[in-house]
């Protein structure tokens, strides 16, 4: 299926590692030009020139803390006049705080709600301009159901999906669609999980248990569900939480 990407520009945040790099990748070998940023400004370069090398698109990489309000608003006003536009966000980055102590909530709320909000609000003016605007924010199974990382990490993906579903309400008549998409366990190289397996195993297996198919997700599933929901062809999809979870959670979402 051609997705209808090609020639659109798009932000991904968090794009050097893990789900954002298989973000980042997907929609780059789909024709489309992307910027990632990564609070390691060496990383985000490199990775920008996989990116152009993987595809020939044109792929930008700079050093970018989400949580720095001005920062973030002034790369995305950068890269959008660079381009002379943007059509696709997608707000990726977390804080992957759990525990429960008041700075822990202060980086999953910088990070995760004001880095998407402020993302959101600088591409704005370009996504209006846009006949594809397309905005896209990870949440979490977490987000759903109260389980290990019930707290500041829950607590903040829960809230990311009320805000866009707002936003998809609100920006309809202009044209704009909003989503998120809400992973379940997602191994990876270094990624958390990989972490866990190594230094807490017992919470490892009962994570892997509780999935019937046995196994966690990779990066590019998630990274194909997101692709799909961002691109034109699900162009009447908007305010869904599209959970990409292998069955793991067991609520009814209505």
């Amino acid at each position: 299926m051609d997705l209808q990407l090609k020639g659109l520009k798009a932000i991904v945040t968090g794009g050097t590692k893990g789900i954002g790099l298989a973000i980042a990748q997907t929609l780059a070998k789909e024709g489309a030009a992307v910027a990632i940023c990564s609070r390691d400004t060496h990383a985000a370069g490199q990775t920008a020139a996989s990116l152009s090398a993987l595809s020939g698109t044109e792929a930008l990489g700079a050093g970018v803390d989400v949580a720095d309000g001005a920062a973030l608003k002034q790369w995305v006003e950068d890269i959008a006049k660079q381009w002379g536009g943007l059509d696709i966000v997608v707000a990726n980055v977390s804080a992957l705080s759990i525990s429960n102590d008041l700075e822990s909530w202060r980086k999953q709320f910088e990070t995760d709600m004001l880095g998407t909000v402020n993302l959101v609000d600088a591409a704005m003016p370009y996504l209006e301009a846009s006949k594809a605007g397309s905005i896209v924010a990870i949440s979490s199974v977490s987000g759903r159901e109260v389980d290990f990382a019930a707290g500041p990490y829950g607590t903040f993906k829960a809230a990311l999906v009320h805000y866009v579903q707002g936003l998809a309400y609100q920006l309809a008549p202009k044209g704009i669609r909003a989503n998120t998409v809400s992973p379940g366990n997602v191994y990876f190289k270094g990624g958390v999980w990989d972490w866990i397996e190594t230094n807490n195993p017992t919470l490892y297996a009962e994570a892997l248990a509780l999935n019937p198919t046995k196994r966690m997700a990779t990066p590019q599933e998630i990274a194909n569900a997101v692709a799909f929901i961002a691109s034109p062809v699900a162009s009447f999809v908007s305010g869904t939480n599209l959970v990409v979870d292998g069955a793991l959670t067991r609520g009814v979402q209505l």
